[in-house]
């Protein structure tokens, strides 16, 4: 996709300050790459691989960067090919309160991809970063394209998410037992 057609599909904005070095079949052997260390990845093959990999756009970002803004409107997810990326939660208070540090083969902004809800968390890029992202109208257009590697990404999504959220309510119930809640 041109830079200019971010500008006339609301969907690219967010990441219109962000430098795209081109589509996703040019870093195939880069994502490839990740099987070993990226649960998302676990059970693709090189040919899945690389025919999502057309449907994705690649992002190169500095330190610093903000790619993803709590509280925004977001119908993409994000893999991280290389760097680092914190991830910040506003607490009670309105304040940006330290979550985690994640970096290459990890996927970020999954939920909102899927569900159409605001963004959780903000992402904020800590080293050079290159990034591939897949939106929501591109998932669809591998799943009409694709039927079998759409369902594959679609079970995968959801295993990922299932897994945060029993992960999510075994930490709550700890805190409750330790009277925290």
């Amino acid at each position: 996709m041109a830079q200019n057609d971010q500008e006339t599909n609301p969907g690219r904005a967010p990441l219109r300050h962000l430098e795209r070095v081109g589509k996703g079949t040019a870093i195939t052997d880069e994502i490839f790459g990740l099987v070993g260390r990226s649960q998302f990845f676990a059970e693709f093959s090189r040919e899945d691989i690389s025919l999502m990999a057309g449907y994705m756009d690649v992002y190169r970002v500095q330190p610093g960067e903000t790619i993803i803004r709590e509280g925004d409107g977001g119908d993409f997810m994000l893999l991280l090919i290389e760097g680092a990326v914190d991830i910040l939660k506003k607490g009670m208070g309105g304040e940006q309160q330290y979550m985690t540090n994640v970096g290459p083969g990890m996927t970020l902004g999954e939920m909102s991809m899927i569900d159409g809800e605001p963004r959780f968390a903000t992402c904020i890029v800590t080293e050079a970063a290159v990034f591939a992202v897949l939106h929501r109208d591109d998932m669809a257009k591998i799943i009409l394209d694709h039927p079998s590697l759409g369902a594959k990404i679609l079970v995968k999504l959801v295993s990922m998410l299932s897994a945060r959220l029993r992960q999510t309510s075994a930490r709550l119930l700890q805190y409750m037992e330790r009277g925290l809640v």
